[in-house]
């Protein structure tokens, strides 16, 4: 029967390949041998590490103990160098046969997609980098302006008019008052309008924590499956949150997809969850027992746009970008604590 799937090896566009337990590959498809660019002889005999880009050999080899141990690997992403020096990326699924010591394994070329991704950050980060310097503009503009403005009114203030005997002059006076009043009531106004409409003109809906995470936990259910992350869910004492339907299931789904990543691989991922009334205050707390950070050396940098801390295959440096500016843009703040190899929690506090 085998002889029949020998085409599907042989032709198959995306790079197949079996490996040992030793960790040399055992058969490559010409696929793979094309993308790389070494013979097959040349790819089968040094180890499989040796072909992996530097950065990514140490989170590779954590990956590949799991496989040791029967756990399938889904969703892996890492960079080759291919025997022209050029660096790849690609996208693994893996399956551990323990009987046999061997790994099957299939792999997609997916540095385009990087690339593309890459470039659409960048300008995510330029537009971004302008739509905060024109919000500093106005408020600077507005701000500068209402000092000379209010200088202006106390100026016409210290002018005694009842010692001003020409009509004309009187009038003029009464104009410029009256002038720069309107002009220091219309910056107020506008100033005012500008922080309503920056804060946010989307429309609330009173949001269902439960129905959100199950609805978010469902589309991404394989993922969770794969991951064997169990949930402590508590949403007892506040079940319902005045907020913006997709922005709670990005902050859902960003969370969850975070957790994963950086799951600890050593460790069973626990993700609890809950939420409460603190001080008035409706209040959504996020933890997991993961990799976490060095709260003093990146804790500054967590909600920036861009900004890696673990080197993991898929991130982007975008998803607490977007939890961020989510939340604050309806009038909430987030509070994130995490120690290294103990967890991240993430604090919600919504606009009352």
């Amino acid at each position: 029967m085998d002889h029949y799937l020998d085409p599907f090896f042989e032709l198959s566009m995306d790079c197949l390949c079996i490996a040992n337990f030793e960790g040399y590959f055992v058969k490559i498809n010409p696929a793979f041998v094309e993308l790389l660019g070494f013979s097959e002889t040349e790819l089968r005999s040094k180890l499989i590490s040796d072909f992996i880009y530097d950065e990514d050999k140490k989170r590779t080899a954590s990956y590949r103990s799991n496989l040791k141990q029967n756990k399938p690997l889904i969703n892996f992403e890492n960079r080759y160098v291919t025997k022209s020096g050029a660096i790849i990326w690609l996208h693994w699924t893996a399956i551990p046969v323990e009987k046999d010591k061997l790994v099957y394994a299939i792999a997609k070329d997916i540095t385009h997609k990087k690339e593309l991704e890459n470039e659409r950050i960048s300008h995510l980060s330029k537009l971004s980098e302008v739509n905060e310097k024109l919000k500093q503009l106005n408020y600077t503009t507005s701000h500068d302006l209402r000092s000379p403005v209010n200088n202006l009114i106390s100026l016409v203030d210290l002018i005694d008019l009842s010692k001003v005997e020409d009509p004309e002059t009187l009038k003029m006076l009464n104009y410029i008052k009256v002038s720069a009043e309107g002009l220091n009531d219309s910056l107020n106004t506008y100033v005012e309008a500008f922080k309503q409409k920056n804060i946010s003109n989307e429309t609330l809906d009173l949001v269902n924590f439960n129905a959100i995470f199950n609805k978010v936990s469902h589309s991404i259910s394989t993922l969770i499956q794969k991951s064997g992350a169990q949930f402590e869910i508590d949403f007892s004492v506040l079940e319902n949150v005045p907020f913006n339907p997709a922005y709670m299931e990005s902050i859902f789904l960003n969370f969850i997809t975070n957790s994963i990543k950086y799951a600890r691989p050593e460790v069973p991922l626990i993700i609890s969850i809950t939420s409460n009334n603190l001080y008035g205050k409706p209040t959504f707390k996020y933890s997991d027992n993961g990799l976490g950070f060095d709260m003093e050396k990146v804790g500054h940098l967590i909600f920036k746009l861009n900004q890696r801390f673990h080197g993991n295959e898929d991130s982007k440096g975008v998803g607490l970008y977007l939890v961020y500016n989510h939340v604050t843009s309806l009038g909430g703040s987030i509070h994130v604590d995490s120690k290294i190899n103990h967890g991240t929690t993430f604090t919600i506090s919504f606009n009352s």
